[in-house]
């Protein structure tokens, strides 16, 4: 059978283990290699400084040895040391049988004939003892009277010492490997706590509080920076759901509305149809009154069904004329019209801000579609007239500003825009449609833009139309890159604001 690799940890805590565990044991192992190998050539550099200083007997004694003189060898004893000197003849060129030194240890392999020696003069080497399994270190020197010698010397004591540090690396690193296999399961352990902690965290956002946040958000640490990411992106989540949620309910309410608008007309269309198809005799006025409540009906549920329309097409590719715009001529048409239509509700049209600001009337030019931009402005009107009482002022301004806190086009408090804000500073075209009536609550104020919406909670068309004016408008006020919003508060009157963008 085929042994298989053991599967490596999945995860990261035992990745981590074994990577450290291996580094370490990379580097402890290779510091000990060079440990060795520094001290092994510095042990052998001093054995070689000793041959190298080693001085050699005078030529007579080698002569005396090399007449087989051993008892004058053995009286001089000139070699009361490890040294150990081999004499090769110089006219026959064979080893000499007798060597200066101790012959306690089996000496150096050396051949029997000069000219097999594999050896450089006045260089060191290495060779194997005749027996077991030393090793001597041997330097070739040339004599005065032609002969050669060899210099040897033992490396017991240099294989003995490295033999030792080489048994204790072996041990030091089997101790270093299991302390650092109990120390790295801690310390990583205690490394990988505020992940630890991330993880219980995120378990219970995601099973029983989604409002928890990551309490770890350190910007100095890589586990602070990845716990702000999450906050964000949680809190991103949670906002998309919220507005998912948001969007599903107005799609709810919207339908309901819908429906609720639908109904009526139909209602009554069903009610009068059924009346006319009766076999009983009525008289003219009735089924003239019956007709026209029918074609009034009709109507009204037509203009419903185009609004809806008018929205959906607005909401998916909605297509405006891109033409120059004079906001003032646009207004004072819709002031004139509206004069004739509503004499119950005096309408006038003056310059933008307090008095001694642009004391007079001049051109406001913006880019858009002029049919599109009228019916905001007479939606606006349409809107006061029909929600304040007889006889209430509307003021109708038109000028140019800069987006800001007071002239409009950014957020405040009380004021209520049915998109983004613009950039404060950006050159604007505003065009305001102010009334004094009785005003709106905060809280019908932020719904105003909604569709469908009505303030009056009997959804009685006795106070508005079907609650979609206001929505096309805003629509078509973002649709032009621009903003439509509202300054209200109960008693102090309703202030429309559109804002536009200068070319």
């Amino acid at each position: 059978m085929t042994g298989r690799l053991a599967p490596s940890p999945k995860s990261l805590r035992g990745r981590l283990i074994v990577v450290v565990t291996v580094l370490v044991t990379a580097a402890v192992i290779a510091s000990q290699l060079a440990g060795f190998v520094v001290l092994r050539t510095w042990l052998l550099d001093r054995v070689d400084q000793q041959l190298t200083g080693f001085q050699p007997p005078s030529p007579a004694f080698l002569a005396a040895l090399r007449e087989s003189e051993p008892e004058l060898a053995r009286q001089t004893n000139p070699l009361p040391s490890d040294f150990r000197v081999y004499l090769y003849d110089g006219s026959t060129g064979r080893l000499m049988k007798t060597s200066l030194g101790s012959q306690d240890t089996p000496g150096p392999r050396l051949p029997g004939r000069e000219s097999d020696l594999a050896m450089t003069e006045g260089r060191p080497t290495s060779l194997p003892a005749v027996s077991g399994d030393g090793h001597w270190r041997v330097l070739l020197r040339h004599t005065g009277d032609g002969n050669r010698i060899v210099i040897a010397l033992p490396l017991d004591t240099l294989d003995g010492a490295l033999s030792k540090l080489l048994w204790a690396d072996v041990v030091l690193l089997a101790v270093t490997v299991a302390a650092l296999l109990a120390l790295s399961r801690a310390v990583v352990r205690l490394g990988l706590l505020p992940l630890t902690r991330m993880e219980r965290t995120a378990a219970e956002i995601t099973e029983t509080r989604p409002d928890l946040r990551l309490a770890d958000t350190d910007p100095h640490t890589e586990i602070g920076r990845l716990g702000r990411v999450l906050n964000s992106m949680l809190d991103r989540l949670q906002r998309a759901l919220g507005e998912r949620e948001a969007s599903e309910a107005r799609l709810r309410r919207f339908v309901a509305d819908a429906g609720h608008e639908l109904r009526t007309p139909l209602t009554a269309i069903q009610g009068y149809a059924q009346l006319a198809l009766r076999p009983e005799q009525r008289s003219r006025e009735d089924e003239r009154e019956a007709h026209r409540l029918i074609a009034q009906n009709a109507e009204r549920m037509g203009l419903l069904v185009d609004d809806l329309q008018l929205l959906a097409t607005l909401d998916k590719e909605p297509a405006y004329q891109t033409e120059q715009v004079d906001l003032l001529s646009l207004a004072a048409d819709a002031v004139s019209s509206a004069a004739v239509h509503g004499p119950a509700h005096p309408v006038d049209l003056g310059p933008l801000g307090e008095a001694g600001e642009e004391a007079e009337l001049d051109i406001v030019a913006v880019v858009g579609d002029p049919h599109r931009l009228r019916q905001i402005v007479e939606n606006l009107l349409s809107n006061a007239r029909v929600h304040t009482p007889p006889n209430t002022p509307v003021h109708v301004r038109v000028g140019v500003a800069r987006a800001g806190f007071r002239t409009g086009g950014t957020n405040r408090p009380g004021r209520h825009g049915a998109s983004a804000p613009l950039p404060p500073g950006s050159a604007v075209a505003v065009l305001e449609v102010a009334d004094e009536g009785p005003g709106l609550a905060a809280s019908d104020a932020e719904h105003v833009f909604e569709r469908f919406y009505r303030a009056d909670p009997s959804r009685s068309r006795a106070h508005g139309g079907s609650g979609l004016g206001l929505a096309i408008a805003a629509t078509i006020a973002e649709g032009h890159g621009g903003r439509l919003e509202l300054d209200t508060e109960r008693g102090r009157g309703c202030t429309f604001r559109l804002v536009l963008p200068t070319p």
